[in-house]
């Protein structure tokens, strides 16, 4: 019978991906994969992945929460938002994003499809 409890660490990831300024850390937990997404100061998607997916703009669905640093987030619709600490945040395809500051951007990713498919080429 499985434990009750199961406790899963990010430094025994089932995988990581690592575009320039970029970490990309996934864990299944169950039938659900979560990502820890690390985005270092001066990250810019059109520079950092863009080149990784061919595509002009972020075309992943993004559900999750800001554990540290700003995050600017620009759609396509002419919304946009910075996104800090202990926000929690959708972020809908169509999107361009960028670090603010000079500490660099973790955010816990909870969209099955783009832990398995963010930045990959």
């Amino acid at each position: 019978m499985a434990a009750g409890v199961h406790k899963i660490d990010f430094s025994s990831a089932d995988e990581v991906r690592r575009p320039e300024k970029t970490t990309l850390e996934i864990v299944a937990v169950g039938s659900t994969k979560v990502a820890r997404l690390t985005v270092q100061p001066g990250w810019v998607w059109s520079e950092c992945i863009a080149p990784v997916v061919g595509t002009d703009n972020c075309q992943a669905h993004h559900l999750g929460v800001v554990q540290s640093g700003q995050l600017l987030v620009q759609h396509e619709d002419g919304s946009e938002a910075t996104l800090s600490p202990g926000d929690i945040y959708e972020c809908k395809p169509g999107h361009q994003a960028q670090v603010i500051g000079d500490e660099p951007c973790v955010m816990i990713e909870f969209d099955n499809q783009t832990a398995d498919t963010y930045a990959k080429d």
